[in-house]
This record gives structure tokens, sequence and C-alpha cells, in this order.
């Protein structure tokens, strides 16, 4: 996971701001992802670590609610474990190949539920569909390959926390907060980085 310092305070307001949230990927994990995806051709690889969106690109108006309402989920969801197996793809709707959520399907949509209410609450474009994406808008043949090349890919890992970011002034994923699963969240407690959470819903 990604972590860094303590992020700058923020006040409720009633200034639009747009966040996300993700699960991240064993950094080992996470390093073989993204070396597939530049392997593509893919200009995004060196730029968003591999994850799994739970949240994308969505507007708030109170941060503070925000985070509350994010970490009282984190709070309630107790560690699982996430199977990526095999390709997938949602062409000809988006020219995007992902790798397949077998174990940890249903954890991730009922997070996606629980975080897509309350402040978060918005009406989505497609059905959420949990995914790792490894190839995005390159050559068609550069997306056969991926969906060839890693058919037999698995790779199985526990998840115990996910990622709140902010998308911020500059066009750049911050993320603000980690928050471990199971676990009454410290208020002063915060992270700062910079990453993102995966851009437009399908990625």
């Amino acid at each position: 996971m990604m972590r860094g310092t303590a992020p700058r305070k923020r006040q409720a307001t009633t200034d639009e701001m747009s966040v996300g949230v993700i699960l991240g990927f064993p950094p080992d994990i996470a390093e073989e992802l993204q070396r597939w995806r530049a392997s593509f051709g893919d200009p995004m690889a060196g730029v968003i670590p591999a994850h799994i969106t739970l949240v994308t690109t969505t507007p708030t108006k109170d941060w503070e609610a925000t985070r509350s309402h994010v970490r009282d989920v984190a709070r309630r969801q107790q560690p699982f474990t996430v199977t990526i197996a095999g390709t997938g793809s949602f062409r000809p709707v988006s020219p995007v190949v992902f790798l397949n959520v077998e174990d940890g399907f249903g954890h991730c949509v009922n997070l996606h539920e629980q975080l897509q209410s309350g402040p978060l609450e918005r009406e989505l474009p497609f059905a959420y569909h949990p995914h790792v994406t490894i190839a995005h808008d390159v050559a068609p043949e550069s997306l056969d390959e991926a969906e060839t090349v890693l058919k037999d890919y698995r790779a199985t890992f526990p998840v115990v926390s996910m990622g709140l970011y902010e998308h911020d002034i500059n066009g750049i994923w911050q993320l603000r907060e980690e928050l471990d699963f199971g676990i009454e969240t410290d208020p002063t407690r915060g992270t700062s980085g910079t990453g993102s959470p995966g851009g437009a819903g399908r990625r």
C-alpha cells in the first residue's frame, strides 16, 4: 500500500472535490502487473499502480463527511482474500483488457455499494464490475496480446485496507488516508502520497 506523511487538514466546505477509493496490491504483484501493462504499450503503466477500484472520480462537497463515511465502511469490513485470474475485456464498449477478480468479487461489490452512498452517492454510467486493468486505450493488436498472454495468470493475496484518494487541482490522485479494515480509526491518523485510483470508471 502507498503511504506517506500526514495530509493537510481539510474543513467541511461547499467547494466540490473529487475522490476515489481503491484496493492496492502487494508490491511484488503490483510491480509485475505494471511491467506487463508497460509491455503492451499502455502509457499509463508508469503512473497507475495495479489496483481494484471501489469508487472512482466521485464528486463531494464535504470532505469531513466523506472521510467519516469511508472510515465507517472500513471499520465494519474484515480483511479478506482476493484472487485475480484470467483475462476479460470491455470491448467494444471500451478499449480495456483486464484481469478477472475471482475470490473477493462479492466483497468488492459489497464495499462498492456501501461506499457509493451517503456523501458519495451518485448514478454510474456502467454497472460496477471489479477488475484489474492491464491494457487501456492501446492498439487493437496490443489489446489482443494482453488478453492472450495473461489468460492463465493467477495471483492470490490478502486485502487488509483500502485507500482514500483526492483528485487535486493539478489532476493528480493524492492518497489522503489508508484505512485498515476492522479497526477503529484514529482521527489524527492520515497519509498522503501520489498515485491513481484508476481514472475513468472502467480503467
